[in-house]
């Protein structure tokens, strides 16, 4: 169920209501469209289409009931023949999911992808090229997904393929080129025909062959025949579900022109600098923060996506599109200490292979998440700033007379070094009483 599905990303990932909702309905979707089609194509009458009425009184013997499927009437009179006219296959939506980068869309696809029952594989548009130039072929993610699939066709003809930084493939110029785009336009065109449905020839890979063996005699014996395995596999894209994910930097500029009201006159209302240049001012003009207000992707038009450097047939062939608003300080924090695998987690493990324990402040979380928020890159901003804080608890405890630390919020503004406790009789009283004394002067609370 799509709402049993939002429950287990909700343990991994943080906010972003809105994509898991529809992420968790495409994917049920696709449960439910792939096993109907399934069915009306190997069934002369799918069972999930109920026929009608057609035997009149209590008589339903096989001689009563013709070739056609309705019964002979004991009047004479003909009954009128109801065509079983088969519903038409279900058509997949295809998913384009929009958010700034650390905002949590490969980790969406890998939860994804620990919980599903079908083949399901992960895939990196920047290294697509046109067919015959160096780089991966588009043929590759089909590839991956039938690797995922066991070699099987048949499971790999219901999976899902995730396409990462599928803003990358966007057309370099929106001019007449005098060069071939073989890394956007290309790599659109080819994508558009493997997401509209066709069979893709895979190339196998098969075992390698056994090695001779030798007899009692140390003579050799003959060698099994190696298995028959086929030189490629066949799968039909037809029934594939795509979702495709990228930051898609610059877009939210397109978008502020598109809903700017313009004007002519004395009296007319001009955008100001900070508007018109993204909120970049003070800074290179090559930099590009990771801040962006919250309702600006939510606007994003297919007619957006087309200026951006798509073509308007590959845009067309995902109609739904899901947008990811970057993560608040209060997020970071939740990512930082609540979920499965959360960065304070690992670190407390980490240390804790060297007989070390590591305890972080209330407020030591709070400047960590701010100082995330203030820097940009989302979640993974986060593992840098951690990196650096305990880089000299990292090098100076393992192996030491040091077995309890203390990270407290002038640590983590630069004003003071880490708390250290050894194993001395009473050193962990100390320790404990150091934490608790921090945590009882804690009165602030992240928005």
């Amino acid at each position: 169920m799509p709402c049993k599905l939002v429950k287990y990303l909700n343990e991994y990932v943080v906010g972003q209501e809105t994509a898991k909702k529809v992420l968790s309905v495409a994917v049920f979707n696709h449960y439910t469209r792939v096993q109907a089609n399934m069915k009306a194509m190997y069934y002369d009458e799918p069972p999930h289409i109920a026929r009608p009425p057609y035997h009149q009184g209590n008589d339903t013997s096989p001689l009563a009931i013709s070739r056609n499927g309705y019964t002979e009437p004991e009047n004479g009179l003909e009954l009128p023949l109801f065509p079983q006219t088969p519903i038409p296959p279900f058509e997949k939506s295809n998913v384009l999911v929009i958010g700034p980068t650390g905002s949590g869309k490969t980790l969406l696809a890998k939860t994804l992808a620990k919980v599903l029952d079908v083949p399901f594989s992960v895939s990196d548009a920047t290294t697509f090229t046109q067919a015959g130039y160096v780089g991966d072929d588009v043929d590759v993610c089909v590839q991956r997904l039938l690797q995922a699939a066991n070699w099987d066709p048949y499971k790999a003809n219901m999976g899902i393929i995730y396409i990462d930084e599928v803003d990358k493939v966007a057309r370099k110029s929106m001019g007449p080129e005098t060069t071939r785009d073989v890394g956007g336009e290309g790599v659109q065109q080819a994508l558009l025909r493997i997401m509209e449905g066709s069979v893709v020839n895979v190339p196998a890979k098969g075992p390698s062959m056994p090695s001779p063996t030798r007899g009692a005699r140390g003579t050799r014996q003959a060698m099994s025949p190696p298995m028959e395995w086929p030189d490629s596999y066949a799968v039909d894209t037809s029934n594939i579900l795509f979702i495709l994910s990228g930051a898609f930097v610059g877009l939210e500029d397109i978008i502020k022109k598109r809903m700017a009201k313009g004007s002519i006159g004395f009296t007319a209302n001009l955008a100001s600098a900070s508007s018109t240049e993204g909120g970049t001012r003070g800074l290179p003009p090559f930099f590009t923060p990771n801040v962006i207000p919250p309702t600006l992707l939510d606007e994003v038009q297919p007619a957006d996506l087309v200026k951006y450097g798509f073509i308007p047939e590959f845009i067309s062939r995902m109609p739904s599109i899901t947008t990811l608003a970057p993560l608040s300080p209060s997020d970071l924090r939740r990512v930082l200490t609540e979920v499965k695998g959360s960065l304070i987690s690992q670190y407390t493990a980490l240390f804790g292979y060297s007989g070390i324990e590591i305890r972080f402040t209330s407020a030591a979380l709070d400047q960590i998440c701010k100082k995330a928020a203030a820097r940009g890159g989302g979640a993974r901003g986060l593992r840098g700033i951690m990196e650096s804080l305990l880089l000299d608890p990292m090098y100076e405890a393992p192996g030491s007379w040091i077995k309890h630390i203390l990270i407290h919020e002038a640590t983590v503004l630069g004003e003071a070094p880490p708390s250290y406790w050894g194993t001395g009789k009473g050193e962990a009283e100390k320790f404990w009483k150091a934490w608790d004394a921090e945590e009882s002067r804690y009165s602030g609370h992240l928005q």
